[in-house]
């Protein structure tokens, strides 16, 4: 092998990186025992950036463009390597190229409830889901905080991270915000915001840009949410009051009617029983408004209401279905049951 082909094998003409593979962020050009030569093209296509590292120190960031790699456009290594003497001190660096592309579309989620202080609730537990996109928008800063030294570094290496820091910055934001759940989940762009701002603060300490940012879902944990519909019950159950009773009998009268189709009988007796509940109902709610102003006598026991007519039932499940206190199955199974008694 002649000096000439050995120098030629030796020394880099031409730096590029194709990124052939999907979802890699930062890749380091393969020097092996190759070294830079004098003049050599760096290409530097758009949506990348290159940087040159020499003993572990960042010598020079590249935009896109192609760039020939002299004395002049490296000042710093020729300083550190002393070009002017050509192949005496062979010039050897690790070149880095980051992708600066958007990526899109990433999913995010909460895996334990996150714990914050609600001004109706007090202490709550809260879960939410959604998308985001990101883009490294400091190489030098990423490289030094995140990346490192890696011949190769992916996307889902830097989300293992960036959930973390996520997490972290969400309990942060939500703690701060003094925002009510029931506003949250009502306005799920407001906490979007509330949570944006401050995850676009801790990104940046790492070299990345936070691109989007939206909440899909928030919710609570089984257990809270049972809580949570509990005094949502409470609420429609109310005072002593004449009004209030007639809540706290719709409710009563919508909890029962799941009930009543999973005894004997199904839906068929809902609606001769649900004229004895409504009388009482009202009959309590009266009695009630009456003793807020004056005692009195308790009200004697009402009678036991006659059979209705089928067809009066059958108005009445109309009813329960139109104000949907009954599903529409509940309504078609009862209605057929009657039915079947009013045809023989």
């Amino acid at each position: 092998m002649s000096l000439g082909s050995f120098i030629k094998k030796q020394f880099i003409d031409v730096l590029q990186w194709n990124e052939e593979t999907e979802g890699v962020l930062a890749w380091r050009f393969p020097m092996q025992d190759f070294e830079i030569q004098n003049g050599a093209i760096l290409n530097v296509r758009e949506s990348q950036v290159a940087v040159f590292v020499n003993e572990g120190k960042i010598a020079d960031v590249f935009g896109p463009g192609t760039h020939k790699l002299t004395t002049q456009t490296l000042p710093l290594l020729t300083n550190l390597k002393n070009w002017d003497k050509l192949f005496d001190s062979p010039f050897k660096s690790d070149v880095y190229y980051f992708s600066t592309r958007v990526q899109t579309g990433r999913k995010w989620g909460t895996p334990q409830p996150i714990t914050i202080r609600d001004k109706d609730f007090d202490m709550i537990r809260v879960r939410a889901f959604g998308m985001y996109s990101y883009r490294i928008a400091d190489a030098r800063t990423f490289f030094t905080e995140i990346s490192g030294t890696r011949e190769v570094y992916t996307r889902d290496e830097v989300e293992d991270q960036l959930r973390g820091i996520l997490m972290s910055s969400m309990a942060s934001s939500l703690g701060g915000a003094n925002v009510p759940f029931l506003d949250m989940a009502a306005n799920q762009a407001l906490m979007a915001q509330e949570v944006k701002d401050g995850l676009a603060q801790a990104f940046a300490r790492y070299g990345v840009g936070l691109d989007e940012f939206n909440v899909a879902s928030i919710s609570l944990p089984e257990e809270l949410q049972a809580a949570l519909d509990e005094r949502i019950s409470a609420g429609m159950k109310g005072g002593l009051g004449a009004d209030k009773m007639s809540g706290y009998t719709k409710f009563q009268v919508a909890n029962a009617i799941p009930l009543a189709a999973q005894n004997e009988g199904g839906m068929a007796g809902i609606g001769a029983g649900l004229g004895a509940g409504l009388s009482i109902g009202q009959v309590m709610a009266q009695s009630m408004g009456g003793a807020l102003q004056q005692p009195a006598p308790a009200p004697a026991a009402p009678p036991a209401p006659a059979e209705e007519p089928i067809e009066a039932r059958l108005e009445k499940l109309k009813g329960l279905l139109d104000k949907g206190l009954i599903s529409p199955a509940d309504y078609d199974g009862a209605k057929a049951e009657l039915l079947k008694k009013l045809i023989g």
